[in-house]
């Protein structure tokens, strides 16, 4: 290995607040830009902490003679490029990645054929390492893992250690967190299960919550929300509507969305597991579904929709849904397809808050969210 595919990933140079600044001035002019067809009112800029603030992160291993090391790809020259810390990735993360190769490098049966770690944080304290192979997880790797876990939680982490390898899975504990997020002056409890998807960006994820709550405060009738993952969104906009109907498809999902209406004591709230696809159906009487025996949907008065759809967007069936909604709330990763949106839902809505929030730091990429009001007439 070359000296230049063995650089660091933080030996870059320091960022400095300004370059912060400047960087999401960028990303304010390019999303205000995409939108200058439509009526704005002022952009609403939520900014993440400049470092140490992504809670997951996915590492590939580099074994050279008897030392391995967390490494990236290059996405240009795709050159090995060892990360010894990586500011981009939360704090507990980086205080466990030297400590926890330094427990991998004198165990031969925990280091063979281990290709890649994955680390799922959060700001309550616990973290999830997931450890995967190219090979069988024997007996023996189980032991070797159960001591290893044994030191680090000696260490003062508060952790669980899973290996995973061609339809294995070995949970050493549980395979989940539990994050505590602070919103509007209320904590909230979240079991977020390794695997699966949460929002990468626990400061920001508390300020879309308390922009979701804010924009929605003092509203009438009932919620419904596609694609509600883990209930992120819903559990905390439940207090806002008499009640809540939301479905997701994915069932670890909907499993730690039921533990998390129970945690946080939420009593208007049902998931229903099933696509925005599916659910469109169900509502325009296109196909019955077994799991929406015993759910009244002529007893939901939903005149707000919520929805937080992958990259795609809602596909043009869905779009043609929410829009027989009064009020959308829409939180985009993607605000080019949300922009493809628009040009349906802006014929009989209007934008009446607009926000950035800086998801991804020192990338193309944010998140945006507006929401949406029936034009007058």
């Amino acid at each position: 290995m070359t000296q230049s595919q063995r650089a660091s990933a933080d030996s870059q140079p320091l960022r400095t607040p300004a370059d912060y600044q400047a960087q999401l001035d960028e990303k304010c002019e390019r999303l205000t830009r995409l939108f200058a067809g439509y009526p704005l009112p002022k952009l609403e800029v939520h900014a993440s902490p400049a470092e140490y603030y992504r809670m997951r992160a996915e590492f590939r291993i580099w074994h050279e003679g008897d030392d391995l090391f967390h490494c990236m790809y290059a996405p240009a020259t795709r050159e090995i490029i060892r990360v010894d810390q990586f500011p981009t990735a939360s704090r507990l993360i980086n205080q466990l990645m030297p400590v926890l190769l330094d427990g991998l490098r004198p165990q031969p049966v925990l280091r063979r054929k281990l290709f890649q770690i994955d680390y799922l944080s959060t700001q309550s304290g616990q973290i999830v390492v997931s450890l995967l192979y190219h090979r069988k997880l024997e007996a023996e790797w189980q032991q070797a893992a159960e001591a290893l876990q044994a030191n680090l939680r000696a260490k003062g982490f508060d952790l669980q250690l899973i290996g995973r390898a061609h339809k294995q899975k070995i949970c050493l504990g549980n395979d989940f967190v539990v994050e505590q997020l602070n919103v509007a002056g209320r904590q909230f409890t979240y079991k977020q299960v390794e695997n699966s998807f949460t929002q990468p960006n626990a400061a920001i994820n508390e300020q879309m919550l308390g922009w979701a709550l804010d924009v929605t405060r003092g509203s009438e009738g009932d919620l419904l929300e596609l694609y509600c993952g883990n209930g992120n969104f819903s559990i905390a906009l439940a207090q806002n509507f008499r009640k809540v109907l939301a479905t997701e498809i994915a069932k670890p999902s909907v499993d730690s969305a039921q533990y998390n209406i129970a945690a946080n004591g939420v009593d208007n709230l049902i998931i229903l597991r099933m696509s925005a696809e599916e659910f469109t159906m169900a509502m325009r009487g296109e196909r019955e579904f077994n799991r929406l025996k015993g759910v009244d949907l002529s007893a939901y008065q939903c005149n707000t929709i919520f929805v937080d759809p992958p990259r795609a967007g809602l596909d043009d069936a869905t779009v043609k849904l929410v829009q027989d909604y009064d009020n959308i709330l829409y939180i985009s990763c993607n605000p080019e397809t949300l922009q493809a949106n628009m040009q349906v839902l802006g014929e009989t809505h209007e934008i009446a808050r607009f926000a950035l929030f800086d998801q991804f730091p020192w990338t193309h990429h944010m998140e945006a969210g507006v929401y949406l009001k029936r034009k007058a007439g």
